[in-house]
């Protein structure tokens, strides 16, 4: 396809990385007014959200409010979505989307379905994607979103979310009103799921079903979250459609508008028309909790802790030597907080497990293989503070090794074994069968899951390399391996003899795998 007369050329894309890319993208569509008003461009709109453009002194500035001349009567918001903040005991943040910007947005909640009497103010975030001569038109999303704070433990709450003529409390409004639930203030037994490379089809769908069905505290996403970015190498000339965004997020409100939907980001959720790292999309769409090394530059980085269990999220696109447009963003600053947030969860006397998800695989046989980027940067940290679980996606498969200590099998793990990751090691689990198109294993390499167990052996496979390179493995950790829509259940336990009971299920529900980690047995 020709490059548009407004995007980088292929020959230039190529030796460029992505803030080099959007820093020649900027001057030009500043120097060309045919696109992007002088106006827009000061009020940082090719950043992602107005009023988030970089300043000289790297500082955010607050949104300015958005006006709009469509009658706030007609607007109906769609595709809410929940994510904790910084405690689930205490905080939750409210996501939702408008098809035009609206005056005024606020969020009513309250301990009963009709008595919302508690009105927060939202902001609006309104975000600008310039058009392609003879491809797509500018588009203008905007996106909603509400801090709640100061809430109380182990407690339901039901919400509406509205704006300046549309009261989600009123008679014809009711239909719209959620709930969710805070984590309680005692560690106490609870599910949550995961899975990754979800995008928008009947089987993302489908799957969002199971979620619902396993009646999660929260689920997280290993990133590739709606594939509006379709080729996934980060550069402006990839095929990107932000519209596929709002079929997403109605798409998956069924669910995230009582489930907190705790994402990170992959290599396709680097959409660079927005920010220097292309992460501006993400930061208008998404409220996650702000306590990584740097919120306003890299949204999927942070933690939290639930019950007995501390979550950290990881953007290994700054680590991958595969697709290599952020490798290195943070200079080394991710690795740096990882390191540290490790030490703390761990010694934190509630915290019985740790559990990480990111995107790029550290160890899979399927098409993109192991990352040896992860591997150098991480795994290290992981064996260093006794990770207990691992969980990416990236690979359109499920695929679970055994325990892996020192790059080789540390414990067998067979289908309803369990692992103690303080002598054996960690598991590490793809769970990239979360609805986009699905990949495959080598040829000769048999699935092998519960119900469907076989012979188990070697595999010949590749881990990356620096200069985006392979080189070839034999490896005997493959040791669950199913080509189909799957997700992840994790049951946590504290109490007696605490535990993870890992849970792998097919896009119908049925379970595929299973196994069961518990320290120091």
């Amino acid at each position: 396809m020709e490059t548009p007369d407004v995007g980088i050329p292929e020959h230039l894309a190529t030796r460029m990385s992505m803030a080099e890319q959007y820093e020649y993208l900027r001057t030009k569509l500043t120097r060309r007014r045919t696109l992007v008003t002088a106006g827009a461009v000061a009020g940082g709109l090719l950043t992602g959200c107005a009023g988030r453009s970089g300043t000289t002194d790297g500082k955010a500035a607050l949104p300015s409010p958005a006006t709009s001349k469509v009658p706030g009567a007609v607007v109906t918001p769609f595709g809410r979505h929940l994510a904790f903040g910084a405690d689930p005991k205490t905080a939750m943040r409210i996501s939702w989307q408008v098809p035009f910007a609206v005056r005024k947005p606020y969020v009513r909640v309250g301990l009963k379905p009709d008595d919302l009497s508690r009105r927060i103010t939202a902001e609006v975030r309104d975000l600008h994607t310039p058009g392609l001569t003879g491809v797509r038109p500018a588009v203008e999303q905007y996106y909603v979103h509400a801090a709640l704070d100061d809430l109380h433990p182990g407690t339901t709450y039901y919400y509406g979310v509205g704006h300046e003529d549309f009261d989600p409390a009123a008679p014809a409004h009711r239909s719209t009103i959620g709930s969710f639930r805070t984590a309680p203030g005692n560690p106490e037994k609870f599910v949550f799921t995961a899975f990754g490379d979800q995008g928008v089809s009947n089987a993302a769908a489908a799957n969002d079903h199971v979620v619902l069905r396993e009646d999660p505290a929260f689920h997280l996403h290993a990133g590739d979250i709606c594939y509006a970015d379709t080729n996934g190498q980060g550069r402006t000339t990839d095929g990107y459609d932000p519209t596929y965004w709002n079929l997403f997020l109605k798409q998956n409100e069924p669910v995230s508008r009582s489930v907190p939907w705790m994402v990170t980001t992959g290599n396709h959720d680097m959409e660079a028309w927005y920010s220097p790292d292309g992460y501006g999309g993400q930061l208008a769409r998404w409220s996650l909790p702000e306590n990584g090394f740097d919120p306003t530059h890299a949204p999927g980085v942070y933690s939290f802790v639930y019950g007995n269990v501390g979550v950290v999220a990881l953007d290994a696109n700054d680590v991958s030597y595969e697709i290599t447009a952020n490798l290195g963003y943070t200079d080394g600053k991710q690795t740096k907080w990882l390191d540290g947030r490790l030490r703390e969860l761990r010694a934190a006397k509630e915290v019985d497990f740790v559990v990480v998800f990111f995107h790029h695989c550290a160890y899979s046989t399927s098409s993109h293989a192991s990352d040896g980027g992860v591997r150098a940067e991480w795994l290290p940290l992981f064996a260093k503070h006794q990770v207990d679980l691992v969980i990416n996606g990236h690979n359109h498969v499920y695929e679970r090794t055994d325990a892996i200590r020192d790059n080789k099998v540390g414990r067998a793990v067979p289908i309803g074994a369990s692992t103690d990751p303080t002598k054996d090691g960690i598991v590490y689990v793809t769970a990239g069968g979360g609805g986009r198109d699905l990949y495959g294993f080598p040829a000769g390499v048999k699935e092998s899951y519960e119900g469907h167990v076989t012979r188990h052996g070697t595999v010949d496979t590749a881990e990356w390399t620096k200069g985006q390179h392979t080189k070839a493995e034999t490896v005997e950790w493959s040791r669950v391996r199913y080509r189909g829509f799957s997700l992840l259940s994790v049951e946590a336990e504290s109490g007696g003899t605490p535990r993870l009971r890992v849970s792998a299920l097919d896009g119908n529900g049925e379970r595929i795998d299973h196994f069961e980690v518990r320290r120091g047995r």
